[in-house]
């Protein structure tokens, strides 16, 4: 063995083999050092600086914008808010060759033959330190077009083993001129999700405007609707049969391509080609009484008047076969759409001579209280805001269970409506991601976006907020951009808390009520030989701050101990011992009071006879960056 593995000892050699060993042998392959990418988490420790020049309102701050690598940012994060977040949206760069991303100060070449396994290679890493954010009930979304879908999907089934829920597409705009050269444009993008093991999208409020019929016994109201079941007479023969109301000795024959419920429960023995010379009839009239197997559950609903026959519908009877043909010829039967119930070639056929025949549909008896959710699921397609009369108004298909949302000018419009100019290529619609939010959150929680670009996620929570007086907070990640071409270059404090700012003070009725006051931090390695000099007490009180939930406040460097306290939980770091301390502490007299120290021992010693928990900085901070 040669080449880049000769300066790897024995027990890094192993530890490559073991990962090889346990790598799945179906899914994505790309080029990495493994090695070299778990060095990478643990290679220095990240410290983020609060700015106060640059945050936006007076402390404290509920929101956080965080200028830097979102490597560093999301290393930070897990440290302090590890298994915490509700929501995270991300719109990545898309790998197209074009200049759309910079990646170690260079940009991708469109010819480079590893372009494919450097984005991979760079989104994994981000990603694998974002799913240890996530919460329970947690969901990652993530933006891609069609033609890195594949790509992005297997990689994060890598990065995600087990979460995959759904995608979402998205239409991006109408009316494309631009095509390939198979002459097709691209008007879509997609959406994976991905989410913990307690997610789930909150749907919408189910409309009872079709409960329009009231059961005196029951108490109740309900709805009428199809009784049928997706499938046709080869697969379902069960369902293959005519349904029978005694009250008016009508008959109804079944769709072929859609037929009646089985008529026994699951695990019942009934078969109808065990019955091949007789047309099985549910309830059994009496000719078939004794020949069908008993207690079938079509005679219980019709008994229970969970089966509704029509009363004012076209009865037909055919006195021979002949006649019966006619109809069928003319199309004069019972018809789904252009299906015939009955056709020359239908088993059985001679059965309908002398039959009443109802020309109707039976319908079930659909119940409000028997509702399992007070909601309907989302759907995977969202609609544009321009095509919503297209949604089918059907039994089965709820026109408002879609997303809707605006297409990609709609970003484009509100970054020039901000910023008075193009400040921002390709945003995506407020509106997509904040219908993708309101979905994924409650009124509370964390909302991340570490691809932050024009904050447009941060003006979706705000909007959120505004409507609904919420509470969530979101966590804004950006970096410059700046390269050796444009070293001055700051996207981050110059769009995305840019973008923030102007909405906060906007004065245009089009934001009203939208306000996030918000620190924005820096981050900054720090070598871990060096974390005892080079970690500023204030940067190790931001972190403890956002470990312990609570919202961001300036550190006192002139205080021999700073402390926060909320209805929760009192935060106290410790710079150097105050006999001062010790009393403040008695006077509290309350549970979670954490105390932190940077030489918690002698402290330790001082308020023994105080119930607080005493805790190291550093071991704190570098148990949790590490774990």
């Amino acid at each position: 063995m040669s080449g880049k593995y000769d300066d790897l000892s024995k027990a890094q050699l192993i530890e490559l083999l073991e990962k090889r060993d346990r790598t799945k042998k179906l899914g994505l392959v790309w080029e990495r050092d493994e090695i070299a990418a778990d060095q990478a988490i643990d290679e220095n420790f990240i410290a983020c600086e609060i700015v106060p020049e640059l945050s936006d309102k007076p402390a404290p701050w509920t929101n956080m914008i965080i200028e830097g690598d979102n490597f560093d940012a999301l290393r930070w994060l897990r440290m302090t808010l590890s298994g915490r977040v509700k929501c995270i949206y991300v719109d990545p760069p898309y790998n197209t060759g074009n200049k759309d991303w910079v990646y170690n100060d260079r940009y991708m070449d469109k010819e480079d033959r590893f372009r494919q396994s450097t984005w991979l290679e760079f989104l994994f890493e981000r990603i694998s330190l974002a799913r240890d954010l996530l919460a329970e009930d947690g969901v990652i979304l993530v933006s891609i077009n069609d033609e890195q879908r594949a790509l992005l999907e297997l990689m994060m089934d890598e990065a995600m083993p087990g979460k995959r829920i759904a995608t979402f597409t998205w239409r991006t705009r109408t009316g494309g001129n631009d095509s390939k050269g198979a002459f097709i444009s691209e008007n879509h993008e997609h959406v994976l999700i991905y989410g913990g093991p307690d997610f789930r999208f909150g749907g919408y409020e189910k409309t009872f405007e079709k409960y329009i019929f009231w059961d005196e016994e029951r108490k109740d109201h309900y709805r009428l609707s199809d009784i049928s079941q997706p499938k046709d007479m080869n697969e379902r023969i069960n369902g293959f049969y005519a349904m029978y109301d005694p009250q008016t000795d009508t008959y109804y024959p079944p769709n072929p391509q859609r037929v009646w419920p089985s008529p026994f429960p699951k695990g019942a023995k009934y078969d109808a080609t065990d019955y091949p010379d007789l047309m099985p009839v549910f309830p059994p009239d009496e000719a078939t009484k004794g020949k069908l197997p008993a207690k079938d559950q079509i005679s219980k609903w019709v008994k229970q008047r969970r089966i509704v026959f029509p009363d004012d519908q076209r009865v037909e009877v055919f006195d021979d076969i002949d006649a019966l043909r006619v109809a069928i010829d003319a199309a004069d039967v019972p018809m789904a759409r252009k299906t015939k119930k009955i056709w020359r070639e239908m088993p059985h056929l001679e059965f309908w001579v002398g039959k009443r025949i109802g020309y109707g549909i039976p319908q079930w008896v659909r119940y409000k209280k028997e509702l399992k959710n007070a909601t309907q699921p989302v759907s995977s397609w969202i609609t544009p805001l321009a095509e919503t009369y297209t949604l089918p108004a059907t039994e089965e298909i709820d026109p408002n269970a879609h997303l809707v949302s605006g297409s990609t000018q709609e970003g484009t419009t509100d970054i020039q409506d901000i910023f008075g100019s193009k400040a921002f290529n390709y945003p995506k619609p407020v509106s997509l991601v904040r219908e993708m939010v309101r979905q994924a959150t409650s009124q509370t929680g964390i909302v991340l976006d570490f691809f932050a670009g024009s904050a447009t996620t941060a003006q979706a929570v705000m909007e959120l907020n505004a409507e609904d007086g919420g509470d969530r907070r979101f966590i804004m990640v950006s970096s410059t951009e700046s390269t050796e071409d444009e070293p001055d270059k700051n996207l981050c404090r110059d769009v995305t808390a840019e973008r923030v700012r102007r909405l906060n003070a906007s004065d245009d009725p089009k934001y009203d009520g939208l306000a996030a006051p918000f620190a924005y931090l820096r981050t900054r390695e720090i070598a871990f030989e060096d974390l005892d000099y080079d970690l500023a007490p204030k940067d190790a009180w931001a972190a403890l701050e956002t470990l312990h939930g609570l919202p961001l406040t300036i550190y006192e460097d002139a205080a021999v101990w700073n402390a926060h306290e909320s209805e929760g939980v009192t935060l106290v770091m410790v710079d150097k011992y105050d006999a001062a301390l010790l009393d403040w502490l008695r006077e509290k007299s309350r549970q979670n009071v954490f105390v932190y120290a940077w030489a918690p021992g002698q402290l330790a010693r001082e308020l023994g006879d105080v119930e607080v928990e005493i805790r190291s900085v550093r071991d704190t901070l570098v148990r949790g960056f590490q774990q």
